[in-house]
């Protein structure tokens, strides 16, 4: 009979702890949350301080009499949930349906490793009832805003609809980016780039230098006029170098991963992300391993902190792995946000001993991608800095002044983790600002324009040779709308909400079809857009604010901390928010009797035309209804421009018109339904525009021997049997490079979300992907391995790269004319 219960959230987790503390011990999972505020009912007691009434949630009814019968055999009983607001929280639930016949110990550890279990278990602690009345509070705020505005939503819209305390604002920053966008006005610019040579051809080295001033004032081109004029006043003009600056320039490492700079990093969905990252906390099982292994420490976290343990290991392994020069002289320690909870440490391997490449046969893709992104951004956090040695030219051309910068890599420093992988080095940095560590790495001089590449030997004086000057008329860009990395940096920058909350939001946001997701980024809907602008915001008011709803954060925060009191929080939120009730119920517009826009009826010309509620959103409708049954579809916010596409159909030639369905816009014949043709809408750069219609070709499918046809996909082109769905086969776009694990062909493929990648055809039995271009012209010549692979983007060109990580052979190569530059 085992002497102590262990209660833990996750079946995985209690394998991994049960294999470490033997038989006196019985690890059971509670499967999460057990008691919640009912669902039937507001469940808050607003008279009685805002007392919360628990029940058991109807799934968790068995495992509770089970961890019932298991505590009466038990001479200790212990909660060993997730060290966090909701895994303490969970740990008093347990405690109070458990009974108090038994004082129940709480158990915290950042890792699940043996030694931290165990060491865990000679120093158990009681549950911290700060950090419950803290999660308690989050729970009856969010419970109070979305149980009082949702039935008013219900009775001015319609049923399903829902307001919540962090998701409505969150909705609020997408809808105010779409107006910065709508309100855009692009303005013309022109660059004018020189091509110079330092000497005659064929010797000389060519380089571009950019327009920047013009008779010592700076210049901005605006016009094809004023463009036209540069070139007339260059015709003639001797090129000349007026000064050489070089300067060496620091590159500092970023600190550790937190919660939220792991989503932004990550190229996974953030709910996806943190499901991986709790697969790699719970454990994995090593060959050489009794139990599971867990390979991070906890992933929910805003602390950059790092144990003194941790930090000795890992400047071992940079010292043996990479050499002397790349540790610094104290470990790096970075300074912690003021709004930062320092429970956990920041997020890291739990031991340097399972290297990423030793442990990726063991890990799914998906498990190895995360882990070596939390890895190399750990190990790199703890090394010097990188030191580059930067060149700024500037030539002179009459009354103009050009300008070329150059930068060359003097030191690798924490750039080394990264070898060849130097897109995740970028993403990895652009998650924040590089910080200034406090102690052991040395502040970086100022980067801003610096560009990779080499300049030649010039000195000052020295004539240059004109080989062209080109002028690039260019537009300014409006905001870009968020994806998920984007929102869930401004939802940290801001102080809305909890990395733990973030996936949870932009799942709710998208299922009650507020947004839509059109190319990886979010569109607020039509009633997305009136849920906030008519209904929420005039009366609302503090609901929707960023700077209130961080406050309430920052007050969830004090409660923790023992700096404010529970009731006393909800008090003040509930006196003003119940004001706000009683307003809404009269003030709220109601979208079921319409909302005025002053437009006629063009079918009966005596009504006007209302904005109503449906089924799938807002929609028009003749006021004279049912006299006048006129209705038509409100133009949604991913449909502009969709009134300028005026197409055919290619089987019956009668006009096509635009529709919405489950996928979005799309395009239907008139001649529905003896005729059923329909075309995809696609986004393109002028606009929106029609897919091409199906293309059939003479070549045959090798499977069924029907011909093939080329189609538009929901991720662009596609070539596909006309027998489908009798016949699926598709046609790959082969690189003609073999997979160096399998030998099968190397196909193009794209993403969902629609990003160019290469990998095995013999998916999913092989998993082998590169981001890179396969070369099958040339071996590696530092390695033998059997291609290259080819990068290009803007900053750096063209690169050839060695596809084996672990070589790190690149070479920069010429561009041809007929490849796009990505960026």
């Amino acid at each position: 009979m085992p002497k102590a219960l262990v209660i833990v959230e996750s079946p995985a987790k209690a394998k991994t702890i049960n294999k470490y503390l033997g038989r006196d011990f019985k690890v059971v999972a509670s499967m999460g949350h057990v008691r919640d505020l009912p669902k039937s009912k507001l469940g808050v007691d607003v008279d009685a301080g805002f007392e919360p009434e628990y029940v058991v949630i109807p799934d968790r009814q068995k495992v509770i009499k089970e961890l019932k019968e298991a505590a009466k055999g038990s001479d200790e009983i212990y909660v060993a949930t997730d060290p966090d607001r909701e895994g303490e929280a969970i740990g008093w639930h347990l405690a109070e349906e458990l009974g108090a016949k038994k004082k129940v110990h709480r158990l915290m550890f950042n890792e699940i490793t043996k030694k931290a279990i165990l060491e865990a278990i000679k120093h158990p602690g009681e549950i911290d009832m700060r950090m419950v009345d803290a999660q308690q509070a989050r729970r009856v705020l969010d419970r109070l805003v979305g149980y009082k505005i949702s039935p008013i939503l219900w009775d001015k819209v319609r049923r399903g609809l829902s307001a919540g305390r962090v998701q409505s604002v969150t909705l609020k920053l997408i809808c105010d980016r779409e107006r910065e966008i709508e309100a855009f006005v692009p303005e013309e610019y022109w660059n004018i780039t020189a091509r110079l040579a330092d000497g005659p051809e064929p010797n000389g080295v060519e380089f571009e230098a950019r327009l920047a001033r013009k008779n010592d004032a700076a210049i901005k081109v605006r016009s094809d006029a004023v463009a036209k004029q540069v070139l007339s006043d260059l015709e003639r003009a001797a090129f000349v170098v007026s000064s050489v600056a070089m300067k060496e320039r620091r590159k500092n490492p970023v600190p550790p991963f937190i919660t939220s700079k792991l989503q932004q990093a990550s190229r996974f969905p953030v709910k996806k992300t943190m499901m991986i990252a709790q697969q790699l906390y719970e454990g994995i099982q090593l060959p050489d391993e009794e139990a599971p292994i867990g390979l991070i420490t906890y992933m929910r976290t805003d602390s950059v902190r790092v144990a003194d343990q941790a930090l000795d290991e890992v400047r071992q392994h940079i010292r043996e792995n990479f050499g002397e020069p790349f540790v610094p002289e104290q470990a790096n320690r970075y300074r912690l946000k003021a709004s930062a909870q320092d429970a956990h440490e920041a997020i890291r391997p739990t031991s340097m001993a399972y290297h990423p490449d030793s442990v990726r046969v063991h890990l799914s893709a998906d498990q190895y991608y995360l882990y070596r992104l939390i890895w190399n951004r750990f190990v790199a956090s703890q090394m010097t800095p990188a030191v580059f040695d930067d060149t700024t030219v500037e030539i002179t051309a009459d009354a103009y002044l050009f300008r070329a910068k150059g930068s060359v890599p003097k030191f690798a420093g924490w750039l080394a983790v990264y070898g060849q992988a130097t897109a995740e080095a970028e993403e990895s940095e652009r998650t924040e600002k590089p910080a200034t560590p406090a102690t052991g790495a040395q502040a970086s001089d100022s980067d801003d324009d610096a560009t990779s590449g080499t300049l030649p030997a010039l000195t000052e004086g020295q004539p240059l040779e004109n080989r062209g000057i080109t002028p690039d008329q260019k537009f300014t860009q409006p905001p870009a709308r968020y994806n998920e990395g984007s929102l869930v940096k401004a939802l940290e920058e801001n102080g809305i909400g909890r990395p733990s909350t973030y996936a949870s939001i932009i799942s709710v946001l998208q299922a009650r079809d507020y947004v839509n997701k059109v190319d990886g980024r979010f569109r607020p809907t039509i009633l997305g857009r009136r849920l906030v602008d008519k209904l929420l915001h005039p009366v609302f008011d503090d609901i929707l604010d960023v700077e209130y709803t961080a406050r309430m954060e920052d007050r969830l925060d004090e409660i923790e901390k023992g700096k404010a009191e529970y009731k006393e929080t909800l008090e003040t939120f509930y006196k003003s928010f119940k004001k706000d009730l009683k307003r809404a119920a009269k003030e709220m517009p109601s979208f079921k009797e319409g909302q005025p826009t002053g437009v006629k009826c063009d079918k009966c010309g005596e009504g006007e035309m209302v904005e109503k509620a449906g089924k799938f959103g807002i929609f028009l409708a003749c006021s004279r209804y049912p006299d006048c049954d006129n209705t038509k579809e409100l133009e949604p916010a991913d449909a502009q421009g969709t009134d300028e596409l005026d197409e055919t159909c290619e089987n019956c030639g009668r006009p096509m018109v635009v529709k919405r369905g489950r996928f979005g816009m799309f395009l239907a014949c008139t001649g529905y339904p003896e005729c059923k043709t329909t075309r995809k809408i696609i986004s393109t750069k002028q606009g929106v525009a029609a897919a091409k219609p199906d293309q059939i070709l003479d070549e045959k499918c090798p499977n069924c021997g029907r011909n093939l046809v080329i189609k538009q996909g929901r991720f662009g082109e596609f070539t596909a049997c006309t027998g489908y769905p009798e016949c699926k086969y598709v046609k790959q776009k082969l690189t003609g490079v073999k997979c160096p694990k399998d030998g099968g062909d190397i196909a193009e493929r794209k993403s969902r979300r629609g990003k160019v990648f290469y990998g095995c055809v013999n998916y999913p039995k092989c998993d082998f992907t590169l981001w890179n271009k396969p070369l099958p012209e040339e071996k590696c010549p530092k390695c033998g391995w059997e291609f290259l692979t080819e990068k290009i983007t803007k900053r750096h060109g063209r690169q050839l790269i060695c596809a084996n990580e672990e070589c790190g052979y690149s070479r920069e190569a010429p561009l041809a004319e007929e490849v796009a530059v990505t960026t």
